[in-house]
């Protein structure tokens, strides 16, 4: 199965806070609990905010876009972690 890790997603509903159309990256993937052989993903938005989704919510909320290979080594530690990337720039989210 091949990494989602770094993957670039739109935003198909509105969620935290976050327009339709919001560019995030997935920066953490592991087993779906329901089907242990898909993959359900955590994102960080351009808002900052971050969200986990299920193989479910993944085709209700996510557009995946091309993967961007930039941030396909990100090695998730903590939601800290995450935050304080996020704060320092560490995902371009341009316009």
């Amino acid at each position: 199965m091949t990494s989602m890790i770094g993957q670039k997603v739109i935003l198909k509903r509105h969620c935290l806070g976050n327009p339709v159309g919001t560019v995030g990256y997935v920066f953490n993937e592991y087993p779906d609990f329901d089907e242990p052989d898909k993959m359900d993903v955590q994102v960080v938005f351009q808002n900052g905010a971050c969200s986990k989704f299920s193989v479910t919510e993944q085709f209700l909320f996510l557009k995946f876009e091309s993967p961007m290979p930039e941030y396909a080594e990100y090695k998730f530690k903590n939601v800290m972690q995450v935050r304080r990337d996020f704060e320092s720039h560490y995902w371009k989210f341009g316009g």
